[in-house]
């Protein structure tokens, strides 16, 4: 089993990152919060202090990009891969509702043709491997239906499904019933998100899902930061560990 570090805005900068790197293993990967370039200007000045290389030593980043236009997806992945990175991510996910509004984020699942024809843009000639990380839908997971359809006609090299629907934000369950019900359709290698805060959570979703690769951490892993190591076997947190971390 492979653990990634989720993009938590505000949190997971690439100071949090690299210190975290040096002081616990099990991390396979770690996203940088969304940037969203446009197609005339990919990144301002505090987006480049997070992506620079020599801010991110050490760390296997996958920058996340929160566009709804092939052109900026890119203009900006031409000059990710310019920097080194072999893997961009396109956030379907988010579901703020400043960010669905301008039809980024969860709002690229409302508008199922528009997905597809971005889709369409960026897989054309891709500068790097594409992953895709998406909600299950924007009102309910039956919208998945459609959108599975979708994501299986691209070579996407890793598809992370968040259990949730954008109205769900991050305050109701995550669906593992819905996730049971998609899982085995899709094409791309998968990656799960959501609900998995502990150890005996990652174990337990395992057994159920044995075939699932991947697990995407968040709060589970900023609560322990020990959290990826310990489902691999390794040292719990400890006391000393934790200040050791947080000096």
């Amino acid at each position: 089993m492979k653990y990634y570090f989720a993009p938590m805005e505000g949190i997971t900068n690439h100071s949090f990152r690299r210190v975290h790197s040096r002081s616990f293993g099990g991390v396979a990967k770690y996203y940088t919060p969304f940037i969203s370039p446009s197609a005339s200007a990919p990144f301002t000045e505090r987006e480049m202090s997070e992506l620079r290389p020599e801010n991110n030593e050490g760390v296997p980043l996958v920058p996340q990009l929160l566009v709804n236009s092939a052109e900026a997806f890119n203009r900006a992945s031409r000059e990710l891969a310019a920097m080194g990175y072999a893997e961009i991510n396109l956030n379907a996910g988010c579901p703020s509702k400043t960010v669905t509004a301008k039809g980024k984020g969860c709002g690229l699942l409302a508008r199922p043709d528009s997905l597809r024809r971005l889709l369409d843009g960026i897989f054309a000639a891709p500068e790097a491997k594409i992953s895709v990380k998406t909600r299950l839908g924007m009102k309910n997971a039956e919208e998945f239906e459609k959108l599975l359809e979708i994501y299986n006609d691209y070579p996407i090299h890793e598809l992370t499904i968040h259990a949730r629907v954008q109205e769900d934000y991050y305050k109701r369950p995550a669906s593992f019933g819905a996730f049971e019900r998609y899982y085995p359709r899709c094409a791309a290698p998968l990656c799960y998100n959501g609900d998995l805060t502990t150890a005996s959570a990652c174990r337990d979703f395992s057994a159920r899902f044995p075939l699932v690769p991947a697990l995407m951490l968040g709060r589970g892993l900023v609560g322990n930061p020990a959290l990826a190591e310990e489902c691999l076997g390794g040292e719990k947190l400890t006391r000393k560990r934790l200040r050791e971390f947080h000096d």
